[in-house]
Order: structure tokens, then sequence, then C-alpha cells
């Protein structure tokens, strides 16, 4: 019987080492070693003469540079990476043999890539699109991929769609516009074409559309898989990704911005909470439902439009996810680390979903033109930490040196090795399902409901989350320049919601649908809203802090150090960098100028006391700017002292402001005259931020929209 290696969450870190270089304490050297005297010119016959092809350095590193950019995914090409380790928090054993979900306590390594769906490697961060969230797990089994979406659920059906949906998704090809956009025609007459991507409309141009970040995202498996015990015994499963900090979205307007200011926004919030020791945590989970009960709902398990309601299959949480070290490089990590659904490990098993069946094939397909070969397996970012032994041999980027004389099985020359290994030795066992069938190109009529569930997730909306989706149709339709597509829309969802299809129609100028009748469905599932998994503490948070000269340094530095010790951070915004002067003489270090900066890539805004300081930025455009647009975007907003009296010169005064001294909160706008009671001062801000945003400004018409 094979002995496993022991494995812990330093063992894959551990594996990269012999390959990794920083140059620092050595000469330049060739890729073969060879150490270089100079390397600013080529090796020419005399000064200005021709370049001569025997300069072996020259060819080398212009070589080496030619070939650095490897074809980008097709979808998913922009993305962001993670290295961090899982933790078992439950016994699974008695529902699935994975070895790495059978011991609470045990550690299994991984990387996490988060990313775009739609767009290309140089696309902004903030679109709107599904996002991906695929986990690689280094267990002692082998390596198991989980590759999944911040959305349960996906367009199509089956796979044999896939090429028109991401054709009609991307970039029209007469002219390449609009980049990383679903607002064009060919993709809204490819969803008016297929009434079965309705669902997946309805995810997309809700708040999930538009996560703040990858650590307040949810992330799900998408497909159905199985589990299967050590009995044999097999239950329909699908998988969670819970974040330990909530769920918490931008706003439509704000994410455009963002952009525009800071195209890596949601990268540059992975990386910088990793580096500052604010490390993104996910409780995972599995929906199990039995093979025997696998026709008692009235959703078909194998179909990837329809999600399992958390109402009726509850989600068991079994284990815990910590991203705690940022990639060495992103291109040998991030950008080459391949992720395939096929990649399981035993206990886990695939089901008959159509969708799956189609990603088992394309995935492999994928890497093999993307990593050049079949050896893209051997990179070390892609390299299981359990033994690899086969006859595999050969193929291009070969890296492992085998030894010895024989490559196939069965020999005796190696005394049979490798050898396979049987299943009560840990050998991996397909399930043993009963398929029978004549061959056709048909679709179950248990998959034709398209409807239902997508009227079921606008039941779950809250009213601020409805209108959310009611504009964001309004953007999306309202760039579609064909009238029939947009006549094709309106018909399509108001099959969902008579008030949506309503609402889309008033907002696009068109006639309202005739005649179509609603899906008629009065149930809810509360679990998919954003507001049933509200951010909690103020941990990772950034809030911008609007001084300058004259500033109440002391006081400032009180609030700063309450949100320092809770995990958040202040940044001081100014109208110049380098170092403010207090009213009383100390000194405030400035983070960012009001040109380097803008109020949607911060959380919260502080307004603190100084005369000469509130005087100044009174009469700065950026400053009161600043302060109406946190407003707009419904965030908390706090002012002490002389600081309210900034409040009073913006546009937000439909809030009720202090008068004295104790601390006022009033839809997520805090605010003091006084300076004695910092700390209840602060605990009011804290809880203000705590809630994201303050929705009930949008809903008494408090800001533009």
């Amino acid at each position: 019987m094979d002995t496993k290696p022991e494995v812990n969450e330093e063992s894959k870190q551990e594996q990269l080492e012999p390959l990794k270089e920083d140059g620092k304490g050595h000469g330049l050297t060739t890729n073969q070693g060879v150490k270089i005297e100079h390397t600013d010119d080529a090796l020419k016959a005399g000064e200005r003469g021709p370049t001569l092809m025997e300069d072996f350095h020259f060819r080398e590193k212009l070589t080496h540079f030619d070939h650095e950019i490897i074809p980008e995914r097709v979808v998913h090409a922009r993305g962001s990476g993670a290295h961090g380790v899982f933790e078992c928090t439950e016994d699974m054993s008695e529902y699935t043999m994975a070895s790495f979900l059978s011991e609470p306590g045990k550690k299994t390594p991984v990387f996490v890539r988060f990313s775009q769906v739609v767009g290309f490697r140089g696309s902004a961060d903030t679109v709107r699109d599904a996002r991906g969230f695929a986990t690689k797990f280094y267990t002692d089994d082998g390596n198991y991929d989980l590759v999944g979406n911040n959305i349960p659920i996906f367009f199509i059906q089956d796979a044999m769609k896939f090429p028109d949906l991401v054709h009609s998704i991307k970039p029209e090809p007469d002219s390449q516009m609009p980049q990383a956009s679903a607002a064009h025609d060919t993709f809204w007459d490819f969803i008016s074409q297929h009434q079965e991507t309705t669902a997946m409309i309805m995810w997309l141009l809700s708040d999930r559309g538009i996560n703040l970040n990858y650590r307040m995202m949810e992330g799900f498996g998408v497909n159905t898989y199985r589990f299967v015990n050590a009995e044999g015994k097999a239950r329909f499963v699908k998988f969670h990704w819970k974040p330990a900090a909530g769920l918490a979205q931008l706003v439509w307007d704000e994410a455009q911005k963002i952009a525009g200011k800071d195209p890596d926004f949601q990268r540059r919030d992975l990386w910088d909470s990793i580096e500052k020791g604010n490390y993104p945590e996910f409780e995972f989970g599995v929906q199990m439902i039995d093979e025997e009960n696998e026709f008692d709902f009235d959703f078909d398990v194998l179909d990837p439009t329809k999600f399992w309601p958390e109402e009726e299959v509850p989600v068991k949480i079994c284990g815990k996810m910590t991203l705690n070290k940022n990639p060495d490089n992103f291109f040998a990590e991030t950008e080459q680390v391949a992720f395939h659904p096929g990649n399981v490990v035993r206990g886990i098993d695939v089901s008959n979903d159509p969708l799956l069946q189609g990603r088992l094939f394309s995935y492999l397909d994928t890497q093999l033109i993307r990593l050049g070969g079949p050896n893209f397996h051997e990179i070390p970012i892609n390299r299981p930490v359990a033994e690899v032994h086969n006859n595999q041999r050969d193929g291009y980027h070969r890296m492992q040196i085998n030894k010895g004389k024989v490559s196939y099985w069965p020999n005796s020359l190696d005394d049979g090795d490798p050898h396979p290994v049987p299943r009560d030795e840990g050998g991996y066992h397909h399930y043993e399902e009963k398929v029978e069938g004549r061959k056709v190109r048909a679709r179950s009529d248990s998959f034709m409901d398209f409807f239902s569930q997508a009227t079921l997730f606008w039941n779950s909306q809250t009213k601020i989350e409805k209108q959310h989706i009611i504009r964001a149709f309004h953007f999306e339709v309202g760039k579609v320049k064909d009238k029939e597509i947009k006549r094709r829309i309106i018909e399509q969802f108001t099959r969902v919601a008579t008030e949506l299809g309503e609402a889309i129609a008033d907002g696009l100028g068109m006639p309202s649908a005739e005649g179509v009748e609603p899906t008629g469905v009065t149930k809810s599932s509360p679990a998919v809203s954003f507001d049933y998994r509200k951010p909690e503490g103020v941990k990772g948070r950034k809030i911008a802090v609007l001084a300058t000269d004259g500033v109440d340094a002391e006081n400032l530095m009180k609030v700063k150090k309450y949100f320092a010790d809770r995990g958040a951070e202040a940044n001081v915004v100014s109208t110049h960098g380098g170092m403010l002067k207090g009213k009383d003489g100390d000194e405030v270090e400035v983070d960012y100028t009001f040109k380097t900066t803008a109020s949607v890539l911060f959380d919260a805004l502080l307004l603190p006391c100084g005369k000469e300081s509130v005087e100044k930025l009174k009469e700065t455009g950026e400053a009161l700017g600043f302060v109406n647009e946190m407003f707009a975007h419904c965030k908390p907003i706090a002012a002490f002292g002389t600081g309210v009296e900034l409040l009073e010169a913006s546009q937000i005064m439909k809030t009720q402001i202090a008068d004295g001294d104790d601390p006022v909160s009033d839809q997520g706008v805090v605010s003091m005259r006084g300076k004695e009671m910092m700390d209840q001062f602060s605990e009011a801000f804290a809880s203000a931020i705590e809630q994201h945003r303050h929705w009930d400004r949008e809903a008494k018409m408090m800001v533009p929209h």
C-alpha cells in the first residue's frame, strides 16, 4: 500500500522554493547558466554595424520576450490569485471519502483565483459581470479543483451553447466594441432567443453583478456533483463559499467611476488586505440531496440554470478557508494556474448535469493550447503535493526526468510498477450509475421551466434591490439599438413579473407587453438577497478623512486609532501632500490628495474638527464634491466639532444634523458639535459603517439615481 506524504499549508510553498530566483547577490547569466558581462548592447560588426546572428545572448533574450505572452483565457481572462489554507471543521466521512473533509482540524493548502468572466486581461475590475471563484485544493489524495462563480446558476443548460453565449457577449466582431460589457445588441439578441437565460439575467442585473470586492463575495460550484462514501452511497451535492465578512456591493454609478479611477480596485483590495494581515476568510458548505429524493423538488437537480433554495436544502458548513499569502509572481502562479472540473479526488464525482459534462472536455482542451501541451500539470503552481507515478512521457515542456526504460503497463521489467491501486487502498473508483437510453440530441422536459426561479429571485429581493435591477435593465437594454430585440426582452421579463416588464418598458419608452401572463410564483428565498448576509464589524474598511492645515490632530488621531484597533484604515485626503500642521502644532501625514484619489475608492467618510481646515475645505470644490458623492452612494459619513460645518456647506441637509454636544445618527450621517464624547462618536460611526449602505436615502429619493 502506498504511503502518503504529510501535507500542511506550508508544503506547497516549500515545493515552489527550488524554482524561485530573485537575483539578489547573484551575477547575470543566460538561461543556460553562462555568466554575462554586458547586457545593454547586441553584438555588432563595428559600433555602427549590423547585429550578428551569433549573439546567443541577444537571441535568447529577445526570443524569450517574444514568447512571454501566452494566449489569455477565452473567458475569465482577468484574474487575481492568492494562496491559503483550508481547514476541515466537520467530519464528512459519512458522506464522502474525500480525505480533506474527513478529519476536523485537518489542513490542506489551496490556491484561489478570482476573475471577471467577459473582459480581456486589460479590462476593469468593477464592470457588471459574473465573477469566477476557482479553488485548487492540494490534497494528499491529489489535486481537487472546485471551479465556480459568484452566482449559483448559469446562462445555459447545455455546454453545446457555450460558444454561442460567449460570442454574443464578447465585443461585436465588426467593431470589437464594447469591451467587458453586455450592453449591446448581440448579447440581448441571444438572451431574447434563449428563454433559459432568464434566471441568470436576474442575478446578473442584481447587485450580485457588481460586488464590492472579492473578500465579501459568495462563491458557488454552480454545477451538480456527487459525494460518494466508503459504502458506495452517493448524494447529489452543490458547493458554497460563504464570506466571513458578509456580502457587500457597489452602486452602478460608483462601479463605473471606479473603472476609470482605479481599474485594479478589486485586485488591489485583495492584495492589500493580505499584505496587511486582514486575511479573507470563507466558510465552506455543501447542499446534499439523497439520490432517492432526486425528483422531490419543483426543479431538476441536474439543471444548471436552477439553484437549490437554502430554505428547502440547507447548507451544511464543514470547513473554513483563509487566504493568507499573495503570489510571488503573477504570471508564474495566477496566470499559469490551470483549473479543470474533472480534477476530482475519491469521494467526489460528477453528475449528468449537461453543462458540467461539456466543461469536463472544454477546460482540459483550453489548457492544452494556453499552456503549450500536455505537461502543464508540471508547472509548479499546478503540481500536486501528492506523489505522481505513471507511464506518461515526453511532450512539450516536460520537466520531470524519468529514469529507466519502462513506460508502459503491464510490465515485468519494473515488477509491474507503477501499478493500479485497489479501491480499498485508496484507488479512485467511479460511481457505478446505471445508464441507458437512445442516442438523441434532446433536452429533458424537466428542464423546460425557464421562469419560475426567475420570479422566485425577484420575490426575494428587497424594494431597493428591485429598483437596482430595473435601473440595470434601463442601462443594459437601453444601449440596444434594435427595437425588435427590446420588444422581445420586455415580453420575456414580463413573464417573470408584470411590474418588472412594465418598469423595463417605461424606462425604454416602449409599449408594455400585452396579454403576457407572469408565472404566478409567490414563494421567495431570503438567502439570495444581499440583506440576508450583511457585513459584520468594520474590519478591512477604508475611511477617507478630509483635512488640511489647521485640523484638530489630537482628536483625529483618537478616531484613527479607534478604527485601526478594529482592523479598519483611515486615510487622510487633503489639498496637498506631505504633512499637515495641526491647530495645536501636531503634524498629520497626508495619504492622498484630491488629485490622486476619489470618494468611490472609500467605504466611509470622516470630517474632523479644525476651524482653519474646515474653512479651507468649504472653499474647495473637490472637497464638497467628495462629501456629496459619498452621500449619493449611500455611504456612512461622520463629522465632529467644526467638521459639522462642512456637512452644512454640502448638499445633504435633508438629514438631521446635531445641534448639541451629543452624537446624532440619521440615515448613516453621524454628527456631533462637541469634542468631549469621542468614544461615543466613534462607536456611532462604526455602527453606521457596519451597515455598509444606507438605502433609506434612496428610498426617500434623497440622492440622484
